[in-house]
């Protein structure tokens, strides 16, 4: 596909991970995530998708056994980045999060695993801005000297509408998902970039 859109180009896929990626949210745990026997859970097929990890017998939960999910629209972006960049596009994912609980955050990116058998942490590799002290605008700055990738080349999905706000005036193009990540919302952040021949 064509990734430009009058000089611009979608090259940094920038999320949320609380109810962007994935489900609850880590303030809503009981507890530090842990890996769990599937064989003590009783799950949906499609949970059980949802939630697979390094492990093909275990998924995460937290202490009360609360399953933690990728959602499947942030499970196919991911997995499309993924195809995208080993075509060898220019283009990355990465992660902009005020989470309170980071330990736990990393702890699920490091375990969570898409169909495609890379684990969160692989598809962000070292692109993962945590900062409960700072907004959204400041985490894109971090990640725009990390990666020397421009604003006019992101895109930036959030479920919570302030954040989506408060990085108007910086040119990101940014998407609000309210119910996490979906297919469509990745169409959207397609269609804005005028990505061609897909």
């Amino acid at each position: 596909p064509r990734l430009t859109m009058a000089g611009r180009m979608l090259r940094l896929v920038v999320f949320d991970l609380d109810f962007t990626i994935w489900q609850p949210e880590m303030y809503q745990l009981w507890g530090k995530p842990r890996l769990t026997p599937i064989k003590h859970l009783n799950l949906s097929k499609q949970t059980l998708k949802e939630a697979q990890t390094t492990d093909a017998n275990k998924i995460l939960t937290d202490n009360s056994k609360t399953p933690i999910t990728v959602f499947g629209g942030a499970a196919h972006a991911l997995m499309e980045i993924n195809r995208l960049r080993e075509e060898g596009h220019d283009i990355q994912a990465a992660v902009a999060s005020r989470t309170d609980e980071p330990d736990f955050a990393n702890t699920c990116m490091q375990h969570l695993k898409l169909d495609d058998g890379t684990t969160l942490a692989e598809c962000f590799g070292d692109r993962i801005v945590i900062d409960c002290y700072n907004d959204k605008t400041h985490h894109l700055e971090q990640l725009r000297k990390q990666t020397d990738i421009p604003y006019d080349d992101m895109c930036f999905f959030d479920n919570e509408h302030w954040n989506i706000q408060c990085v108007q005036g910086i040119n990101v193009h940014s998407i609000y998902t309210p119910d996490g990540m979906t297919k469509k919302a990745w169409r959207d952040a397609l269609k804005h970039f005028e990505m061609t021949d897909w």
